[in-house]
C-alpha cells in the first residue's frame, strides 16, 4: 500500500465493454473531467465511499484491446495502470470483460495480472448474453483467473452491490505478478537485454520490458524511451518469429484452452446482422449516413439559431444595461466591449457545442459511429487522414471550435493533429455574413449571360473549394511535416451490437466537454478580445460638438466621428502600413482594416467595414446601404475598388485564412501549447495570400480589372 489518504481504483476494459457506463454508474455526479499529465487524452475521475476504506478514488482507464502501444496517447492506458509519468500507481483494477465477447476480452486481463496488479473482474453485458446464448459461469471463470469476478449490468445497477464488496476485499489482497505461458529460449533472451535497460522509476519486470518489446517500432510515438532501450528492444528473437506474434498465439493458446469452453457461442443477433447490411453497405451504407449528416448540419445552422440568438440577446441586454448603469468612460467601453463583448463571442458557440456533442454521443453510445468510421476509413485514408477525421470534418462547416474538439475521438496525437491543422479550412457559418456581403454587391441577380445563376454557383462554388483544399492540404501536410508525416496506424475496430443510448452519459459527456471549451479557451479569447478593442480605440480621436444639431445631423457626425475614430486608431494605422502588402491582392488600406477586425472573428468584417464606410444603423450582411458603398467606392484615380475580381480574391482569402482567435484558442488547448496554432496561422495566411494573390493577378492577365 501508498501513503496516499485514500486509495486508487482504475477502471480498464477494451472499448465498447461498458466500461464509461459503470464508472458513472459508481461515481454518479461526483465525475470530473481533465487530462492525463502530458499529453490531451481525456482523464475521467471520481469517488466512491466503502465501509471498510471510506472514500475510495476511482480513474476511468482509456479504452484498449491490449496494452501493446504505438502512439503517446495509447501509451496511457498502460502509464495508468502502473502509476507511470505522473500517474498515481492504482492499488486495484477493475476489468470490465464483456460476457459476449469472453476470450478476447481476457487478453487485457492476461496482460494485467503480468504486471503484477491486484484484479477485480467485472462481467459486463450479461443482459445481452443472456439474450444471445447464455451468461458464463462466474464461478468456474474466478477459479480459472484466479481472482474474483463479479457479473454486472451497469444500466441497471444490478450486482453493483457485489462489485463495491470484491473492491474492499480486493484492496488488501495479495499481489504478485501471474504468467499462464513460457517465452521461447530467444524471446526470453530479448525480455532479458530489454528489462537491463529500463528506465529508472519504471517497474524491473519481465512484464514491463515485454511491452517495450511489443510496443516499440520505427515510428512509435512512446515517451520515456531511451536510446539504448531502443536498441535492445530491437534485438530479434533467434527463432524469427516476431514479438507480437508469439505472445499472442501464446496467451489466445492458454485462453483457448481454459476459458472458450466457458463462452456459449452466441447466436447473432438479426437485427444487427439486417441494418449492417444498409448501414456499412458501400453505397446505400454512404445515403444513410449523409441524410443522418444533412439533420446534424442542419441543426448546427439552423437549430442552433434561437439558443444562440437567446445568448447574443442577453449579453447584448447586460452591454446595454451596464452602459445605462456606469458613466461614459473608458472603462465601461472596456467592461461593454472588451469584457461583456468577449465574454459573449465564447459563449455564443455553446448552443452549436451542444449540439455537436450530443448527436456525436448518441452516435457513438448507439454503436453507429463505427459504422460510420468504417465506411470513411478509405476515403480519409487516402489523404493520410484518420477514419474519424470525417466527424470533425463534417462539422468544421458550422464552426471550427467545436469540430477541433472532436478530434478527441482518435487516439493518436499525429492523427489529432493533422485533422486540427485542416479542419480550419472547412467553410464555417462565420464566413457566410461575409460571402454573402460580397456575392450580393459585387455580383449580378440572376444570370450570367441571361442563364447561368451566378450566384448560387459562386457560394457552392466556395463550399467546394474549399473542401478540396483541406483534403489537399491533409496530404501535403502528412508528406512534409515531419510530426504528421506518415499514412497513420492501421484503422483496426469492432464493429459492437447496436445498443439504446444511455441519455444520462450522452449528457454527461455533452456538458462536460462544453464546460471545458468554456472555462479554458474562454480565458484566451477573452483576452485577445480585449486587445482587440484596446487597437480599435485608441489612440482617441475628441469627440465632435453636437450643439444646435437636429437627430438627422447628430447621426451622421457621429458616423463621421466613428470612420474617423477608426482612420486614427492603431487599427486604422495598421492598416495602412500593410496596404503595400495587400494591394497586390487588389485591397485597399479600408480592407486591411476589415481584414485586422475579422482576424477577432470573420463576421467583424460586415460591422467593421459599416463603420469603415460610414454606414449607420445594425450594420449586416442583408445591409443595402452597405452593399450600395461597396459598389460606389472608389480609388484615388476614380476607378472602382470593388470589382467583381477584387471580391472574388477577398472571397478565396477568407475562404483560406485562419481569421478566428476562437480557433486558435482552443487548438492551443487540444495540443498543449502555442507551437501548433503559430504554425497553423502561419500557413493558412500565407496560403490565402498566394492563392488571393493567383486569383487577383491572374485575373488581370486574362484581362479582368
Amino acid at each position: 500500500m501508498n501513503a496516499r489518504p485514500q486509495p486508487l481504483v482504475a477502471i480498464a476494459g477494451n472499448p465498447n465493454a461498458g466500461k464509461t457506463t459503470l464508472f458513472n454508474r459508481l461515481t454518479g455526479s461526483r465525475g470530473r473531467v481533465g487530462n492525463y499529465p502530458g499529453v490531451t487524452v481525456e482523464r475521467h475521475s471520481g469517488h466512491i465511499f466503502l465501509d471498510a476504506h471510506g472514500r475510495v478514488d476511482l480513474v476511468d482507464v482509456p479504452g484498449a484491446y491490449s496494452l501493446a502501444a504505438r502512439s503517446g496517447e495509447e501509451q496511457v492506458a498502460i502509464e495508468a495502470v502502473l502509476g507511470l509519468s505522473g500517474n498515481p500507481r492504482p492499488d486495484l483494477v477493475v476489468l470490465c470483460v464483456d460476457a459476449t465477447q469472453l476470450v478476447r476480452n481476457l487478453y487485457l486481463t492476461l496482460q494485467i495480472q503480468e504486471l503484477g496488479q491486484r484484479v477485480v473482474v467485472a462481467l459486463t453485458m450479461v443482459d445481452e448474453a443472456d439474450r444471445l446464448g447464455g451468461t458464463p459461469d462466474a464461478d468456474a471463470l474466478e477459479e480459472i483467473l484466479g481472482c474474483v469476478v463479479v457479473p454486472v449490468n451497469a444500466q441497471t445497477g444490478e450486482g453493483l452491490p457485489d462489485l463495491k464488496r470484491a473492491i474492499s476485499e480486493g484492496l488488501t489482497a495479495d499481489a504478485a505478478p501471474i504468467w499462464r505461458w513460457s517465452p521461447s529460449p530467444s524471446l526470453a533472451e530479448s525480455i532479458a537485454s530489454a528489462r537491463a535497460h529500463l528506465p529508472p522509476g519504471w517497474p524491473a519486470s519481465d512484464a514491463m520490458a515485454l511491452w517495450v518489446l511489443s510496443s516499440l517500432e520505427e515510428r512509435a510515438e512512446l515517451r520515456g524511451i531511451t536510446p539504448e532501450l531502443a536498441r535492445a528492444a530491437q534485438l530479434e528473437p533467434a527463432a524469427g518469429m516476431a514479438v507480437d506474434e508469439e505472445v499472442a498465439r501464446a496467451r489466445y493458446g492458454w485462453l483457448d484452452a481454459n476459458v472458450a469452453a466457458l463462452a456459449s457461442d452466441p447466436t447473432p443477433d438479426p437485427w444487427t446482422a439486417r441494418l449492417d447490411r444498409v448501414l456499412i453497405h458501400p453505397v446505400w451504407g454512404f445515403g444513410v449516413f449523409l441524410a443522418l449528416m444533412f439533420v446534424v448540419f442542419q441543426s448546427l445552422f439552423s437549430w442552433a439559431d434561437p439558443a444562440i440568438g437567446l445568448v447574443e440577446g442577453i449579453f447584448g441586454w447586460l452591454g446595454e444595461a451596464a452602459s445605462g448603469a456606469l458613466p461614459a468612460s473608458l472603462l465601461t467601453d472596456l467592461l461593454v466591449e472588451g469584457v461583456i463583448g468577449g465574454v459573449g463571442s465564447v459563449v455564443v458557440f455553446l448552443p452549436q457545442i451542444l449540439l455537436l456533442f450530443f448527436f456525436v454521443g448518441l452516435m457513438e453510445d448507439s454503436g453507429y459511429m463505427a459504422r460510420v468510421a468504417y465506411l470513411m476509413d478509405r476515403v480519409m485514408r487516402s489523404m493520410n487522414l484518420h477514419g474519424r477525421a470525417f466527424v470533425p470534418m463534417l462539422s468544421g462547416f458550422a464552426c471550427a471550435v467545436p469540430a477541433v474538439m472532436a478530434t478527441r475521438t482518435m487516439e493518436r496525437r499525429r492523427d489529432r493533429l493533422l485533422t486540427m491543422m485542416v479542419v480550419p479550412l472547412m467553410t464555417c457559418s462565420a464566413r457566410l455574413p461575409v460571402y454573402t456581403l460580397i456575392i450580393a454587391a459585387l455580383f449580378p441577380v440572376g444570370a450570367a449571360a441571361g442563364v447561368f445563376p451566378i450566384q448560387g454557383a459562386l457560394m457552392i462554388g466556395i463550399y467546394l473549394f474549399s473542401t478540396f483544399t483541406a483534403l489537399a492540404a491533409a496530404w501535403v501536410l502528412s508528406k512534409t511535416m515531419k510530426p504528421l508525416r506518415g499514412e497513420g496506424a492501421p484503422f483496426l475496430m469492432e464493429l459492437p451490437p447496436y445498443r439504446r443510448p444511455r441519455l444520462p452519459d450522452v449528457l454527461r459527456m455533452m456538458w462536460g466537454r462544453s464546460r471545458l471549451f468554456l472555462s479554458e479557451a474562454g480565458s484566451v479569447i477573452l483576452v485577445c478580445t480585449v486587445i482587440l478593442w484596446g487597437l480599435l480605440t485608441f489612440p482617441s480621436v475628441p469627440a465632435p460638438d453636437l450643439t444646435g444639431l437636429n437627430d438627422a445631423q447628430i447621426e451622421q457626425v457621429e458616423m463621421t466621428h466613428q470612420g474617423q475614430q477608426l482612420r486614427e486608431s492603431y487599427a486604422g494605422r495598421l492598416g495602412q502600413a500593410i496596404e503595400p502588402t495587400i494591394s497586390p491582392l487588389g485591397f485597399d488600406w479600408k480592407m486591411g482594416v476589415g481584414l485586422i477586425g475579422a482576424f477577432a472573428a470573420r463576421e467583424v468584417f460586415v460591422s467593421t467595414m459599416g463603420v469603415v464606410y460610414n454606414v449607420g444603423g445594425d450594420v449586416d450582411e442583408e445591409s443595402v446601404s452597405l452593399r450600395e458603398r461597396i459598389r460606389a467606392e472608389t480609388r484615388a484615380d476614380g476607378k472602382p475598388a470593388y470589382t467583381p475580381l477584387v471580391g472574388l480574391s477577398l472571397m478565396v482569402f477568407f475562404a483560406l485564412a485562419c481569421q478566428c482567435m476562437s480557433t486558435l484558442a482552443v487548438v492551443k488547448r487540444e495540443s498543449g501549447g502555442w507551437r501548433w496554432p503559430a504554425f497553423l496561422f502561419v500557413y493558412m495566411t500565407a496560403l490565402a495570400w498566394i492563392a488571393s494573390f493567383t486569383v487577383y493577378q491572374g485575373g488581370r492577365l486574362l484581362g479582368f480589372s
